[in-house]
């Protein structure tokens, strides 16, 4: 269907039906824009912003038991 043939059929349309066509139009223009591009993550970037006790990977002394 031709832009011409479309726009002919929609302006022959009543008041209300026009406004689902435009309300379609708009989530079709929603569902197919194009989704942002996520910046590329820099490794390391945290590096120095925090530091770990040097037992962070021991046994805490609750689990003791278990094990």
């Amino acid at each position: 269907m031709s832009d011409t043939m479309l726009y002919e059929h929609i302006t022959a349309l009543p008041e209300n039906l026009k406004a689902e066509v435009a309300d379609f139009v708009a989530f079709l223009e929603q569902k197919h824009k194009p989704l942002k591009k996520i910046k590329e993550r820099q490794f390391g970037i945290g590096k120095g912003s925090f530091e770990m006790s040097p037992d962070f990977d021991e046994p805490l002394e609750e689990f003791k038991d278990y094990m």
